[in-house]
């Protein structure tokens, strides 16, 4: 993925320091390991298979350039939608909520990154050229919303982006639910109730779930415990997909199979270690999805496996997908801690823990709050079907793709106040076709984590990539021809992309400053996928630019 590799404690993402915070660019323009275009696998015509879509993080240039409005077709509005009554919903306080945003939009401080020494060239001693100068304090990602703004009319919003939702050829099921956040007003929808497919917004219910049921701080322990015999060690899993090897894991601050090695040899005192037994036996069920079946071995999936290291990679360092992937990364996981204690990998073989076994170390993930960041902005997939299982197994289901989807289900029904109806759940990364959404359940969903009542959900803004700036939009709103650059570093949302799906949803602050929630969904897309990627993004950046009183 980057020209100079993973660097120790901070992985392969070099924006990222070792803590996972974001870090400056360098100044000038360039950005190293800046990603190629969005890669696919080419599918066969007479197979309706999953094409999904998995950028790279990377922050923003020092500044973006002036923005350009969107130039709607010249074509007539359509008549208003028919008006269908809606389930009763609480209003927020408009001012706790808009607050309540705005410190989940909160700018993100950035520092110098590094090494320099390799931005620069690479080799040389640059003790001689004397300290750097000092970087200038850091622009906001996002500009701040006024709390006193005021909200669009449903009527400006309407002559706004209708427009576009006329002369668009996202096909025959194009869906669309846009509103005011802090008051939950609708302010247009389009088969706003209908059930769609989401693709990858389906990530979003599952960042919503695990928060609100693992809570953001919560670490997915790995643990090493004492086998039956003298010098057996027995890895137990628990479903941390970012575990790492070593210092040159994928995820920035993951959890170390060598720093849990090092604890075991100091457990087990004089006695040294002869096996090591594996065992995944938390999770249950299929390994892989109900998916389409080139989804599995294409390198934009993995096994869902309770052990595993890197995200099931063969190679941590190639981390911008597709990567290849180990068909069996319990065991992959197994060898490598088996190396660190001494061990060769013959040492290895699966098997489950003593009820009674003595604890020898453990080591914990990232929190959850900074998984569910890393799942969102880089549509991380194996990430997402781990957090699912983690909602089954605080909700008492079986750790399975089944029991993760009606865990999942529960939690937006029953804690969340969603509507079981608009709601079908098949997996947790949005591969499945048989995942339903409408669009309102999404812009719901994020209204209600924008209240100053769910404080826990708030890692889905701090997640969602930024226009033109990270992860799947930062190659996106770029362009004038495409008519979006108006949003670019104020969209900020998550994408959804399968052959013949096309989704977006996320947050806007308007013109006036007023932050709305939009849906836009198209599950029978005909046209190529930049066509269709534009179309939605121009109704995005309208909204950006429209005070739409």
């Amino acid at each position: 993925m980057t020209e100079e590799g993973p660097v120790a404690g901070r992985g392969s993402f070099p924006h990222l320091g070792a803590d996972g915070a974001a870090q400056r660019p360098p100044m000038g323009g360039w950005r190293p390991g800046e990603p190629e275009s969005d890669q696919t696998i080419p599918l066969p015509d007479s197979q309706p298979a999953a094409q999904p879509i998995e950028d790279t993080v990377q922050l923003p240039l020092a500044s973006l350039s002036q923005a350009l409005p969107a130039i709607p077709p010249a074509v007539p509005p359509p008549p208003p939608p028919a008006p269908r009554a809606r389930r009763p919903r609480a209003l927020l306080a408009v001012l706790a909520s808009v607050v309540v945003l705005l410190l989940a939009l909160a700018a993100v401080v950035v520092v110098r990154p590094g090494p320099v020494d390799k931005w620069l060239g690479g080799g040389r001693d640059d003790s001689v050229l004397g300290p750097l100068p000092s970087d200038p304090p850091p622009e906001p990602v996002l500009a701040g919303a006024a709390t006193d703004a005021p909200m669009p009319s449903a009527d400006g919003v309407k002559s706004a982006i209708a427009p576009l939702v006329t002369g668009s050829r996202l096909g025959s099921r194009f869906h669309i639910s846009v509103v005011d956040m802090a008051t939950g007003e609708r302010l247009y929808g389009r088969g706003q109730d209908v059930p769609t497919l989401p693709a990858s917004t389906n990530k979003l219910i599952t960042a919503a779930t695990v928060l609100a049921t693992r809570g953001p701080d919560y670490r997915i322990p790995t643990r090493a415990v004492a086998g039956d015999s003298p010098g057996e060690v027995v890895l137990v899993g628990g479903g941390d997909p970012t575990l790492a090897v070593n210092a040159n894991g994928s995820y920035p601050g993951a959890a170390r199979l060598d720093q849990l090695a090092g604890l075991v040899k100091q457990a087990l005192g004089g006695t040294a270690p002869t096996k090591v037994i594996v065992d995944s036996s938390l999770f249950t069920g299929p390994v892989y999805g109900p998916w389409d079946s080139d989804i599995a071995h294409n390198g934009y999936a993995g096994p869902a496996v309770a052990l595993m290291t890197d995200g099931a990679r063969v190679n941590p360092e190639k981390v911008k997908p597709p990567a290849v992937r180990h068909k069996q990364p319990d065991l992959a996981a197994g060898r490598a801690f088996a190396k660190a204690l001494g061990l060769p990998a013959s040492a290895v073989s699966r098997g489950t823990a003593p009820a009674d076994g003595q604890q020898l170390g453990q080591v914990e993930s990232m929190p959850i709050s900074r998984m569910v960041e890393i799942m969102l902005s880089e549509s991380d997939n194996v990430i997402a079907e781990m957090l699912a299982r983690q909602v089954a197994l605080a909700k008492g289901e079986p750790a399975s793709y089944a029991g993760a989807a009606a865990a999942m289900k529960t939690v937006l029904t029953d804690d969340l106040g969603l509507p079981a109806g608009e709601i079908q759940l098949s997996d947790g990364s949005g591969f499945s076709r048989a995942d339903k959404l409408s669009p309102s359940v999404l812009t719901d969903l994020l209204r209600i984590s924008a209240d100053s009542e769910h404080p826990e959900l708030r890692a889905i803004f701090s997640g969602l990539p930024v226009a033109g700036w990270s992860g799947t939009l930062q190659d996106r709103y770029r362009t004038a021809a495409a008519g979006s650059r108006a949003g670019a570093g104020v969209v900020r949302a998550k994408t959804g992309t399968l052959r013949g799906v096309n989704a977006i949803a996320g947050v806007v602050v308007d013109a006036d400053g007023r932050p709305l929630a939009f849906a836009l969904m198209a599950d029978a897309v005909s046209i190529g996928e930049d066509a269709a990627e534009d179309a939605l993004d121009r109704i995005a950046a309208k909204l950006a630019t429209c005070g739409c009183r």
